[in-house]
């Protein structure tokens, strides 16, 4: 039986972090895990930026709520939920993915929490298992899943690795050179061909 994990920004979704860059103007929140494979780094970098600027969760959560999923993301997501039991398995946070996850259909989705003060304002961050993504497909393999992997970033490649099949979508050049152990796609036709291929299925 087979079981699809994607991640969710950059894969279904716009990167969140980005589009709180250029509302606020700050252009080191530009930088996300397609960037810098130390997770724990970037985001103790993130909440510092948060804290020194004043920028509270309902301000990012406004942001959010502007943002819609990539263009062909929920159709792609209509059809996999059809073709292959999926999970959603992102670095990003119940506080910030809740909207998105709606827009997408509500499919089954693993994320870690924020920690707030009085004020509103995100004072820590709180994994839910460390390096959930990879173990979490470690887990499906010893359940005897086969797993399906879609990711674009450097905290996907764990999980990559542990699936039966491994896929980057959309990834930057970096990441692309330093797994080239992975097919690459760039449009969700593709991407549905590939997993139709690995389902034994016919593409419509």
């Amino acid at each position: 039986m087979f079981i699809t994990c994607l991640d969710m920004e950059g894969v279904l979704t716009p990167e969140i972090w980005e589009n709180v860059a250029i509302s606020t103007g700050i252009d080191e929140l530009m930088l996300t895990t397609r960037d810098e494979p130390d997770y724990d780094k970037l985001m103790k970098m993130r909440l510092k930026i948060l804290r020194e600027h004043e920028i509270s969760l309902k301000y990012i959560q406004n942001v959010i709520s502007q943002m819609n999923p990539l263009q062909g993301a929920k159709d792609f997501m209509d059809w996999l939920r059809e073709a292959s039991q999926v999970i959603i398995l992102t670095g990003s946070f119940i506080e910030f993915a809740k909207p998105l996850i709606m827009k997408l259909g509500n499919p089954t989705v693993f994320c870690h929490n924020l920690l707030t003060d009085k004020k509103g304002m995100i004072t820590d961050y709180v994994l839910r298992i460390r390096d959930m993504k990879r173990t979490t497909v470690k887990l499906l393999n010893e359940m005897n899943f086969e797993v399906i992997a879609v990711g674009d970033s450097y905290n996907d490649t764990g999980m990559l690795k542990e699936a039966k099949h491994g896929i980057l979508f959309r990834a930057p050049e970096n990441v692309i050179q330093e797994f080239s152990q992975f097919p690459v796609v760039t449009e969700y036709s593709d991407l549905k061909a590939l997993i139709s291929r690995y389902l034994d299925l016919t593409s419509d």
